[in-house]
């Protein structure tokens, strides 16, 4: 009943330039106490190369799923009955969804470095948060992922117990 591969799976890795800076957030750790001696010096350089590439990796995680009838974004998961029309947004418009015309009700999984986004309506009553607001790389897919699960679940009712 339930397909094996989810229609839609990204994860928001961090762009090449960032692990440049993590490299050299190393070698500047290292630098710092190079006066002290070799040992605390490549102490440093590994303590802090070993930080950086924790704090871009744990920010680079963040994974847009589409999967078991559900959006999963970030620690998110929304029944996609509950999604309403989603919006393509790219250039100014998504910076404005992200600044002023932002909902401070809304969900959003936000990365500065991915420029292209897709807001979703939440059509729930019952919940508060206006829409989601997801940094995505292909947002195109992402919301054609969303309309075939949505019509896949018209096609296939739900049968009562």
């Amino acid at each position: 009943m339930e397909h094996s591969a989810a229609p839609y799976d990204e994860r928001l890795t961090a762009p090449g330039s960032w692990w440049v800076i993590t490299a050299l957030v190393a070698l500047s750790g290292g630098l710092i106490l190079l006066p002290l001696g070799t040992v605390p010096m490549l102490g440093a350089l590994i303590a802090t190369g070993l930080l950086a590439t924790l704090a871009v990796s744990s920010y680079g995680s963040a994974r847009i799923r589409v999967v078991a009838g559900s959006l999963v974004a970030g620690d998110a998961r929304i029944p996609v009955a509950a999604l309403g029309d989603a919006e393509v947004l790219a250039g100014e418009e998504a910076r404005a969804w992200r600044m002023h015309k932002a909902d401070p009700r809304a969900f959003m999984l936000l990365r500065s470095y991915i420029p292209t986004a897709l807001r979703v309506e939440i059509t729930d009553p019952a919940d508060p948060t206006p829409y989601v607001y997801l940094s995505t790389r292909r947002p195109r897919a992402l919301a054609a992922a969303l309309d075939a699960v949505r019509q896949t679940q018209k096609e296939t009712p739900e049968t009562a117990s």
